[in-house]
């Protein structure tokens, strides 16, 4: 009776879900559009945290668009 070898599975990866990046979820490189590498992406993104970062033109053409700002961090959110 022939007897089929048992499959080995080695996990050798030293990355894991909980080290992906918060923002473009990259576990080994952030992604060109992520926060953390994008400058443009993180003026963007300040304007999401803290409203007041805006011109007043800026939170003007928002505001006609029907954008809100709502107090959902409450300033305890992650900033990179």
């Amino acid at each position: 009776m022939l007897s089929t070898p048992q499959k080995s599975w080695y996990h050798s990866n030293r990355f894991s879900a909980a080290s992906a990046c918060e923002h473009c979820a990259g576990v080994i490189r952030h992604e060109p559009w992520c926060v953390t590498e994008n400058a443009a992406v993180y003026e963007a993104y300040e304007a999401v945290i803290d409203p007041e970062k805006l011109s007043l033109p800026d939170q003007l053409i928002l505001h006609a668009l029907g954008v809100t700002w709502n107090a959902r961090c409450n300033g305890r959110c992650n900033t990179p």
